[in-house]
């Protein structure tokens, strides 16, 4: 899709996302839940979707699909983190949405949700990234997540981002190769090259 077709769908969308923006925000306030200990998580919501919004005109198949690809962004960890079920989801969605385009936000905030697993790699094993290659849109806003997290790590200077930025970088090769659907025609799998050459640049810090 032509970028500037992208961008007036998103400002046709405005007030539907901010409405979505600020009930994902809500939601992980009302866990308690933080970003890097300190920060609204709120703050990485915001970056996944930012990615999204920048990005998703080299994915997004249908003009549609835009508001089930946002809310994926922004309510990516809602299951994971905030308590909620697959079914939560899915009416959390439709009051923004269709019922067709609800089921399909949920299935990405779904498909992002880590197994359960005593370590990180069986929290996101080969079931896991499986599920993600499945899903249409889910490859892309996991890699948003993993670029916000990236750029997040590269810059702040306290011990802990230090080590997840080690983690990243060491991660990246088996993480893309994972997520990435090979030889599809279905836009809605695949992975903007310019997102994944923009991780690089940051783990190159």
């Amino acid at each position: 899709m032509l970028r500037a077709t992208f961008l007036d769908l998103m400002k046709a969308q405005e007030a539907t996302l901010t409405a979505i923006a600020c009930a994902a925000r809500d939601l992980h306030d009302s866990v308690n839940q933080k970003y890097n200990a300190t920060l609204p998580y709120g703050y990485h919501l915001d970056m996944v979707a930012r990615y999204a919004a920048d990005y998703g005109h080299e994915v997004l198949a249908d003009a549609a699909d835009l508001l089930p690809l946002l809310f994926g962004a922004y309510f990516h960890d809602s299951i994971e983190d905030a308590r909620l079920s697959y079914n939560d989801v899915t009416r959390r969605a439709a009051a923004f949405m269709n019922d067709a385009q609800a089921y399909m936000a949920a299935e990405i905030v779904y498909a992002l949700t880590n197994d359960k697993g005593r370590t990180r790699s069986e929290r996101a094993g080969e079931r896991y990234y499986a599920g993600i290659r499945a899903t249409p849109y889910a490859p892309f806003v996991k890699l948003c997540d993993r670029a916000a997290n990236t750029a997040f790590s590269s810059r702040a200077a306290d011990g802990g981002n230090s080590r997840m930025s080690k983690i990243y970088a060491n991660e990246w090769p088996h993480f893309l190769a994972a997520i990435r659907l090979e030889a599809t025609a279905d836009v809605r799998f695949t992975l903007p090259t310019a997102l994944i050459a923009h991780v690089e640049g940051l783990m190159r810090r």
